[in-house]
C-alpha cells in the first residue's frame, strides 16, 4: 500500500492495518528463525509497510494537535 492510500484511511483503519502488518511480521520472523522462509524479501516489505503506517499516524497526530 502506498502513502496516498494510507492517508485516505481513518485512524481506526490505520490501526487495523498496523496490527495486520505486525502479525505478518511475526509470522515471517518465525519462518525465518526455523529456516522455512521461502521469500526473504517479504520481511523487508512488511517492515517498510509498518514504517509507512506509523509515519502517517504520526502526521495525523501532529496535524490534530496543531489545530
Amino acid at each position: 500500500m502506498n502513502a496516498d492510500d494510507l492517508r485516505a484511511m481513518s485512524q481506526d483503519d490505520l490501526n487495523k492495518e498496523l496490527l495486520s502488518l505486525r502479525r505478518e511480521q511475526f509470522n515471517l520472523r518465525m519462518q525465518r528463525g526455523t529456516g522455512q522462509m521461502a521469500r526473504p524479501h517479504e520481511y523487508r516489505r512488511v517492515k517498510k509497510g509498518i514504517a509507512r503506517v506509523k509515519t502517517i499516524m504520526g502526521e495525523l497526530k501532529q496535524t490534530s494537535t496543531s489545530e
